[in-house]
């Protein structure tokens, strides 16, 4: 039993400042896997006034100070690395294997790709007589999910130290594990007290107040499209700077001459991979209308070969999150039956042998239209819906018809047709032939998937400000 009902702040573990505290579950189980204590706003308050307070001299340290500092809590991190995949195989259920290669992985390829881009990063550009300087936003509020916990923790949190900013950071009350073990992580490197600080609890109370509090310059968030609102709604009287990253529908292009069994059997895969909660999973498949019932063959033997189970043994996917979670999936997944999409495999109920815990069938449904509830809407579970499409055109109308525009996937072997689909997609990242991966690349989505730009160098922009300084450089005497 974990129990973790102090918060960190001004580099300090202490108790909140009203005691409430919420059970953690384990969602293979539905057993009480620990505690965290629930914030209020004054605990924001007194965190966001220590991180102002650093402020001060944070952002005055050199760039070769924070490279140490990066360094340091690598160093810690691998440390703890066994750590932390345990963590979030208990707190959300990931496979111990995804958690090993992929979960934890992340979180310390964010931090090294962030030293990586400090140590070139242009903080200073002269332009004639002027000069441009990118300096640190100020105190930042950052909002992290659940699905991938620690991933999205390290790619706020990392640029944000790199540049000199300092910080708040609310982690999942779903899955908080991960983030306490980060913060220990970055107090052992010897983080400065009041850079890093962290207030667990809930969006309505502890996320409310950092978007709406007026010591904080700017929120990351990445969540839910409607959260992301609220975030937008509490942060606009401060006009604060608000980066999200939220939603996804992403379309799956397959063209005809792609290698089907390769590329639906990916397609499929991808889906299942950490039980379909992933923002930029490709959900719809579109395929040729012509080639629909071999594509179902395809899709339905990949669904079926996934093994389902204790997230702790061999199984390739564990639980969804949480029973909110499981109840959504399977409301959705008997939408699509009852609207009429083809059930290919998967279904309603809990796979067979799996009497506890928030396990979903690996789920497909084929001859979906894109006005079905399960091609609009965002499942978060291991459901893949295909739809058939008549012309390349078509499926790339198909494929922006959504409100969302986060990822992008094509398949073929003509590349410049291939090429030529990426380039009228709506969205934030386009896949080819599975291309991915890439640390470097820019992530964050189109219309409702948010806005701004995380990973790599762009990442570091969202918490800098541009300042101008006009007549840097005087005239030369003629």
């Amino acid at each position: 039993m974990r129990d973790y009902t102090k918060f960190y702040i001004d580099g300090q573990w202490v108790d909140p400042i009203q005691p409430k505290t919420l059970d953690v579950i384990n969602p293979a189980n539905e057993e009480v896997a620990g505690k965290i204590s629930m914030g209020t706003a004054a605990d924001v308050d007194k965190a966001a006034k220590a991180a102002r307070k650093a402020f001060a001299t944070f952002s005055q340290t050199s760039l070769e100070e924070r490279a140490d500092l990066l360094e340091r809590i690598i160093a810690e991190y691998q440390k703890r690395y066994g750590d932390m995949a345990d963590a979030i195989t208990e707190e959300m259920g990931a496979p111990a294997s995804l958690s090993q290669r992929a979960q934890a992985a992340m979180g310390l390829a964010h931090t090294q790709t962030a030293l990586a881009v400090l140590k070139s990063f242009k903080f200073v550009e002269d332009r004639g007589p002027t000069r441009l300087v990118k300096e640190p936003i100020g105190v930042c509020g950052l909002i992290t999910p659940w699905n991938w916990p620690v991933n999205q923790i390290a790619c706020k949190v990392a640029p944000a130290l790199a540049v000199g900013c300092t910080m708040v950071l609310k982690p999942s009350e779903v899955a908080p594990f991960s983030g306490y073990i980060w913060t220990e992580i970055l107090h052992a490197a010897g983080v400065p007290a009041g850079v890093f600080n962290l207030v667990n609890g809930d969006g309505p109370e502890v996320g409310a107040a950092i978007s709406s509090h007026p010591e904080i310059d700017m929120v990351s968030f990445t969540g839910s499209t409607r959260a992301g609102i609220e975030v937008a709604k509490n942060a606009a009287p401060t006009v604060k700077r608000v980066a999200q990253e939220l939603g996804g529908k992403s379309p799956n292009i397959i063209l005809d001459d792609a290698d089907f069994q390769s590329a639906v059997t990916g397609g499929v895969r991808s889906v299942m991979m950490n039980s379909g909660q992933s923002c930029n999973a490709p959900t719809r498949m579109l395929v040729p209308g012509a080639r629909m019932d071999e594509v179902i063959q395809i899709a339905k033997a990949a669904a079926e070969a996934t093994t389902v189970g204790d997230p702790k043994g061999n199984a390739q996917m564990g639980p969804v999150v949480s029973e909110v979670q499981f109840n959504k999936i399977q409301k959705l997944i008997q939408a699509g039956i009852d609207e009429g999409a083809t059930l290919v495999a998967g279904g309603v109920g809990r796979p067979d042998g799996l009497d506890k815990g928030y396990f979903v069938k690996p789920t497909v449904f084929a001859n979906v239209t894109n006005e079905m509830t399960i091609a609009k809407e965002e499942i978060f579970g291991p459901v893949v819906s295909i739809l058939g499409y008549q012309s390349v055109d078509e499926a790339v109308d198909v494929g922006n018809d959504t409100e969302y525009g986060l990822a992008a996937y094509v398949s073929g072997t003509d590349t410049a047709k291939i090429r030529e689909v990426a380039s009228k997609l709506r969205a934030g990242q386009v896949s080819i032939n599975g291309g991915g991966g890439d640390l470097m690349a820019p992530f964050g989505g189109y219309k409702m998937s948010g806005n701004g730009r995380e990973w790599g160098d762009y990442g570091f922009h969202e918490f800098l400000e541009t300042k101008a300084m006009l007549g840097y450089a005087p005239k030369a005497a003629e």
